[in-house]
């Protein structure tokens, strides 16, 4: 999730425009819809509550906006989309950023209360496994920010109600790691606490998040757990350098040598320099329009003036073969049990690559690697074997 108000405002401005200039892939084949429909689809990361918080739509049934409903779901193969209990880090450190996040996992618990035909939430990997088996998408809940963990008992409370994964920081440092995208490092990586919580993590069964945190944080926790990290929605740095938010090649060696999982991030921004490049020009052209302007820096004027530059610049979409890119690269340095998909559908706006715009688009994902040379055993294991591996791990070694 990030600066999603924005994206979605900026959603249909050049679009349209990139669209003229490119000839939509035909349909996927019959061998992709098959091994969609019938491969365990895990997607860790889609910001679904988030997007309901802001407003409200029926997920149940067919949607204009947002990538993900029921039937693009279905239509998908999509099994097990991680819900993202995200709370934003201007929430850090307030008891808002608690009460927010049981809100989300109860809007959650609502709508498969309302749909249980159609959704169910999942607290283990039997619970996916018997949800598939059903028929049932299931609905396993991550925490995106680790900031409503206000106190170590919390833990206790979040696992009760489902969280599964925690990623540790967002986009500023908190109590319990840096961020790659805040330059102040008060913790120098993983702080004390933060040290309890994986700790705690580890005992109580949570998969242990590693996307967002800051190359030391991320030691600091490899250096730490006794079981397999994920990182649940990030990228490789290969393609994007100088992106901490992206993920190193001794990183990506270390995660894999431990056991654990790179799923890859849809945005553009973490697929491509060209794309990662035009957001910061534009940040660096909003703060030199408020330096002559005088104005107030606000969201609100962000996100006018993004609209603003973005017809003017337009925006530099990756392609689903950059996803493919990212896929094999990590293939190629870490194995295939290193590597899965965590989209970040609707929580990177309109920024997502061309032929892979929402939840309908995996069997699409599928002929890509069908056409890169992947079988249908690796192919499984990247749409989600190798995440409920790991899962299954972490589920093991809990000692409750």
């Amino acid at each position: 999730m990030k600066k999603t108000v924005l994206l979605a405002l900026l959603a249909g401005v050049s679009l349209a425009a990139c669209e003229d200039k490119v000839t939509k892939p035909e349909g996927p084949s019959e061998d992709a819809v098959r091994i969609a429909q019938s491969a365990l689809i895990v997607d860790t990361h889609i910001d679904v509550p988030y997007r309901l918080q802001e407003k409200w739509d029926d997920v149940s049934a067919a949607t204009e906006g947002g990538d993900f409903d029921y039937p693009r779901a279905k239509e998908g193969g999509l099994d097990a989309p991680f819900m993202s209990i995200y709370t934003p880090s201007k929430l850090d450190g307030t008891p808002d950023a608690t009460v927010l996040a049981n809100d989300l996992i109860s809007m959650v618990e609502k709508i498969a209360a309302e749909h249980p035909d159609k959704f169910r939430v999942a607290k283990s990997v039997a619970d996916v496994e018997a949800a598939q088996k059903d028929g049932v998408i299931a609905l396993p809940l991550g925490m995106e920010n680790g900031s409503p963990i206000a106190e170590l008992d919390l833990l206790d409370h979040f696992y009760n109600r489902g969280i599964r994964y925690i990623t540790l920081a967002h986009a500023k440092a908190n109590t319990i790691a840096d961020s790659s995208y805040d330059p102040a490092r008060p913790n120098g990586g993983l702080s004390e606490y933060g040290a309890e919580v994986v700790r705690k993590m580890n005992e109580l069964g949570i998969m242990v998040d590693i996307s967002h945190v800051s190359d030391e944080a991320f030691w600091d926790v490899m250096a730490l757990t006794d079981v397999p990290p994920i990182a649940s929605h990030s990228s490789a740095r290969h393609f994007t350098p100088g992106f901490e938010r992206n993920m190193a090649d001794d990183m990506i060696k270390a995660l894999a040598k431990k056991g654990g999982v790179i799923m890859i991030n849809a945005g553009s921004s973490f697929l491509t320099e060209a794309a990662n490049n035009w957001g910061k020009e534009r940040d660096a052209a909003y703060e030199a329009h408020l330096a002559a302007s005088g104005e107030e820096k606000s969201d609100t004027g962000e996100d006018a003036f993004g609209v603003s530059y973005r017809m003017t610049h337009p925006f530099p979409y990756a392609t689903l073969d950059d996803v493919l890119d990212h896929i094999d690269y990590v293939v190629k340095i870490a194995g295939i049990d290193a590597v899965g998909i965590g989209s970040d559908f609707d929580g990177v706006g309109d920024s997502l690559p061309i032929g892979f715009k929402d939840v309908s688009d995996y069997p699409v994902l599928v002929d890509g690697l069908l056409s890169r040379g992947y079988d249908e055993a690796a192919i499984t294991k990247i749409l989600g074997g190798n995440l409920m591996r790991v899962w299954g791990v972490v589920e093991a070694a809990a000692q409750p």
